[in-house]
């Protein structure tokens, strides 16, 4: 694994000024919040694996992931700082047949 001295950037200090939801992802929100399940979230450090079923195969691995994790801390109530390991799959599908899949689990040491 290749290492850089350098401290990672948080999304916070990378933007200047306030970021508003659109209508798109306030509705993304609502349909999300409805759709998932209930589900009791492990206390201490946590594990997050998702899957992304996209149509667009140019939409980059990243931009899937903190839209729905915000989404998951609203809906479970817990601080995604909680999480100390993540997986992330891109998978083409079918214009239509979009999916997210994610596992959220206790990082067991």
């Amino acid at each position: 694994m290749t290492e850089i001295q350098i401290k990672p950037m948080s999304v916070n200090e990378a933007f200047q000024g306030r970021r508003f939801k659109t209508p798109i992802y306030k509705s993304f929100e609502r349909s999300c919040l409805f759709l998932l399940p209930k589900l009791i979230i492990p206390l201490g450090e946590l594990k997050i694996s998702f899957e992304f079923g996209l149509s667009n195969s140019g939409n980059d691995i990243d931009n899937s992931i903190k839209p729905f994790l915000d989404i998951l801390q609203k809906k479970y109530g817990f601080n995604d700082s909680r999480i100390y390991e993540m997986s992330v799959k891109k998978i083409k599908v079918e214009k239509g047949k979009e999916f997210i899949r994610f596992n959220i689990e206790s990082l067991e040491k």
